[in-house]
């Protein structure tokens, strides 16, 4: 039987590595996107803006019809919550409406997609939920609203493993630091400046890749990683150590 992974915003960046990294280890992969499916790959994708949490509901009938129809499954593996919005600012520069998107997308999605989602997750299942290293560190501190999303995040991911426990599904966080995709302007990939600036706070001396992420996160749903749940993994390169 194969095991069937769900990555939300899988069209792009940290999504689109991901399910590129699971596909070479054999998982089949269904990911959702907004707007644009992204270039082709052997995957499914399926339409969600995951800040609509009036959708759901029809997202995982689809979604039940997709697993019926593809795999003969009533239930997948792996969920990964990776679907984000970012918006820069200071505390006194963040508007409502920018704050209110970042909430529904990184927080109030993340936790009541899970929810809908938990009864198709197969017991013995992992979910994977993304954070940021902003989260610790502030970095040039114009992410105040953003990084106490992925904060919550962080916390609703430990009360998470403990409920799912019984059922033998985990429950961690992946928490990036600087990498190089279009996320906020691209400025991270694209900005010589930028990436010097990140490389001289960081470890590694320089701004994470895509793939380097996705890999912590396939091997956080491999079989060598059952025993580990409700717990932060920082895949940033030593930033601000």
């Amino acid at each position: 039987m194969p095991r069937i992974a769900l990555i939300t915003g899988g069209n792009r960046g940290l999504g689109r590595a991901t399910a590129l990294a699971l596909i070479e280890a054999g998982v089949e992969v269904i990911y959702t996107y907004r707007g644009d499916p992204g270039e082709k790959i052997d995957a499914v994708a399926l339409p969600l803006t995951v800040g609509d949490l009036g959708s759901y509901a029809a997202f995982a009938t689809e979604l039940r019809r997709v697993l019926a129809d593809r795999y003969d499954r009533a239930d997948f593996d792996f969920l990964v919550n990776n679907a984000g919005v970012g918006h820069a600012g200071t505390i006194a520069q963040t508007p409502v409406e920018a704050f209110d998107e970042m909430l529904d997308v990184h927080f109030r999605g993340v936790f009541f997609l899970t929810q809908t989602l938990l009864p198709l997750i197969a017991d013995g299942g992992r979910i994977v939920n993304l954070s940021t290293g902003l989260a610790r560190f502030t970095g040039d501190g114009v992410y105040a609203a953003y990084a106490s999303m992925k904060g919550a995040v962080e916390v609703f991911t430990r009360y998470l493993a403990k409920e799912v426990g019984p059922r033998r599904i985990t429950a961690n966080v992946v928490a990036p630091g600087p990498v190089a995709t279009t996320f906020g302007g691209g400025a991270l990939r694209d900005d010589e400046r930028v990436r010097a600036h990140i490389g001289s706070v960081t470890a590694m001396g320089r701004v994470g890749e895509p793939e380097e992420i996705a890999g912590v996160i396939a091997a956080l749903l491999g079989p060598g990683a059952g025993w580990v749940t409700g717990q932060r993994i920082e895949v940033s390169g030593g930033m601000l150590l």
